[in-house]
This record gives C-alpha cells, structure tokens and sequence, in this order.
C-alpha cells in the first residue's frame, strides 16, 4: 500500500470538531488498521489541540493533506454544508473518502461524489457506522434467520425538542442540511435498509413549527437563531422487498414513549436499540407468545469508527464497505424525496440504485481490524 505496510491504511481527518474525539479516541485504540497520520482544520488551534491529544504526527491545512502520498483514506468529518466539496476534492486526489453522513446536502452533489468515485477507481463510505454495531447487527441477524418470519412492517421514531438546550454551538442543526431528518434520519433510514433493503418510493409532510430558537445552553446562551429547516417530518416508505415503514423525525416533541424501531413480520416482532448506538437490547415476540424475548447480542459492541476500519478492511479485500457510500447516497436520495412527496402531494420514486449490505461474519476475532 502506498505510504504504508500491508496492515494498515493511512488515513488524514478533515474536521477537529466535536465529532472527531470519538474517532480520533477509537481508531488510536481500537482500530488500528487505520492509522492516523495527519489532520486538518479551518481553525488550526483545533487540529493543533487533536494532534497533541491523540499523537497524530502532522498538522497540516487540507491543501496540504490533500498533496501528501502517504494518505491513503480521508475521513471527512466537516459540517454537513462542506461534505461534498471535502469529499469531491479527496477524490480528486485520488484518495479514498470516509464521510461523516450526510453524504452530501444536495442530491446533485451525492451523485456527483459517487460519480467521481467510479470514475477515479477509489472507494467512498459514509456514516453512521452504528449500523455495524452489536444492536443493529444482531437484529439483521434474527430478521435473516426468519425469527420473525417475512418482514412486512416497520416503525421508526426519532422525536425530541432539538439541540439548542445541550449542544455548545447548535445553530448549524437549524441551518440547510440540518434539521431532524438530515441530522438524525440517516441513522434510522440506513438500519431500515440494512434490515430490508431499498427504497422504491416514498410519501411524506413535513413543517417548521418554530421559526426562531433560543439557546440555553453555553456558551451561546441567549441567542436566538433563525430556523430554516422543516423541523417535523413523517414519511411512509414502501421497501422494494414489499415492507412499508412509517418514520417520524422531530425537533418538536418535548416528551414521548414511542420506541425508536421495530419491525413486523408474519411469525412475529422485533424491537430493535436506538440506531444512533452501537449495542442495546434486541427482542422479539414471536407468534403466539404472551412476553417478549431478549435476543443475546451476536458480536461485540462496537463503537464510532468501526465504519472506517471496516472500510480500510474492505481495501484490503477489494470490495466495497458496508457503511458504503452507494447506500448513503440512496438515503440522501429518501429524504429528499419525503420533502418533495409533500410539497408535491404525491409518492415520489428513488433515482438512486442500491443493494441490502452483507452482514457483519458472526465470530470475528479480536483483532480482525488490526489484519
């Protein structure tokens, strides 16, 4: 491998955010067939502070990540409104490219990353990588070993009252590419695939109930920030295995007892852990039972990363992650569609091809990342 030994792939983050802790942390102790050599940041005090936190050898601005041969991975965890711009240019660069989710804002710019991928022979994945955790896995797993017989029903709830009271700078949640569906739908969207397959066409509403909001959180405490974004929206997906899912995204809801996700089949029911973790309990109520019943977790737990050191495994192997850009790209595709069924009043389609990712091998050792 350019850069490196056959054991690992050498990765530049883009983006020293508050995001990046976690990886930095995970791919540092975790995983290390990624390696971190360099990172970047608009600000260079927060590269500077992650570099010296995580023992990442250079600081250099993305001009100078993007130039240097020994990267081999970029892992884009930028705002969502520089996704694509990040992206395109890494793999201008001829650079593999691992995206915090969303893929892009626009559909344009989604197809347009995948576009330039194939056309530069480079992989692309996308966050979030929860989907590769112990939860959602073991879940994948009951559904395929026909626990709950052919799935023909799914529900997924993701309803709160936003950011502005917890998070330190949350104006950008309200701001074009925010918002409960950009910001969380892509967890819930990507585990309804993952455990039914595609998309084929989609209804929706959508509103903006608030048209300002007031941080009350530090240090912005006070602030109002203007809302730009629908911050309540309901679809209805129809899977092109059959299934219909209702999901619900909301910045509205100051209280609720709804589960995050289940799924229905013929022979049963499966509650699934919130999508946004890496492990959580998985249950089942079969047929005919009269209480639920907790599904042992089939692999390890997990955590922020495991995206990236599945996709430097991939790389190695020749094929594409799981946690793959394509599957990204048809979620970017569903949300848009939500928003433009009910602007529209009608179903919409999805342009964008997808396949059901492989499920996680059962057993991995530990260590298999670090192969």
């Amino acid at each position: 491998m350019p850069g490196g030994s056959d054991a690992t792939i050498r990765a530049g983050v883009v983006g020293c955010g508050n995001i990046s802790t976690v990886y930095f942390e995970n791919l540092r102790t975790r995983y290390p067939v990624v390696q971190v050599v360099a990172c970047a940041d608009l600000v260079p005090e927060r590269s500077r502070t992650a570099a010296e936190r995580f023992g990442v050898p250079r600081v250099v601005t993305l001009e100078e990540l993007l130039a240097d041969p020994e990267v081999e991975l970029v892992v884009n965890l930028t705002n969502p409104s520089a996704h694509a711009e990040v992206s395109l240019a890494a793999i201008e660069a001829g650079k593999h490219v691992c995206s915090e989710k969303p893929l892009a804002i626009e559909r344009a710019d989604g197809q347009a990353i995948m576009d330039a991928a194939t056309a530069k022979g480079v992989m692309v994945g996308c966050a979030p990588d929860t989907v590769l955790g112990a939860g959602i896995q073991t879940c994948r797993k009951a559904i395929d070993e026909g626990r709950i017989g052919e799935p023909i029903a799914a529900t997924a709830f993701m309803v709160n009252h936003g950011h502005e009271s917890w998070h330190p700078s949350p104006e950008f949640y309200y701001q074009q590419g925010g918002g409960p569906m950009f910001d969380m739908g892509p967890y819930y969207l990507s585990t309804l695939i993952h455990l039914l397959g595609p998309v084929s066409r989609v209804t929706g509403s959508h509103r903006r109930t608030f048209d300002r909001r007031t941080i009350t959180s530090r240090p912005m405490y006070g602030t109002n920030i203007e809302v730009e974004v629908s911050t309540h929206v309901a679809g209805v997906l129809d899977f092109e295995s059959g299934a219909i899912a209702t999901i619900i995204t909301s910045f509205d809801v100051w209280g609720s007892k709804l589960p995050r996700v289940e799924v229905y089949g013929t022979e049963g029911t499966l509650s699934a852990p919130d999508p946004n973790l890496f492990e959580g309990p998985v249950r089942v109520m079969e047929a005919g039972a009269d209480a639920w019943t907790d599904v042992p977790l089939a692999y390890r737990e997990g955590g922020r990363g495991i995206g990236v050191a599945e996709m430097a495994w991939a790389i190695h192997q020749g094929r594409q992650p799981r946690a793959n850009g394509q599957l990204a790209n048809h979620v970017l595709d569903v949300m848009h569609a939500i928003l433009e069924a009910s602007d529209a009043g009608r179903h919409v389609s999805t342009t964008t091809p997808c396949e059901r990712p492989a499920m996680m091998p059962v057993g991995l050792p530990e260590g298999v990342f670090d192969r």
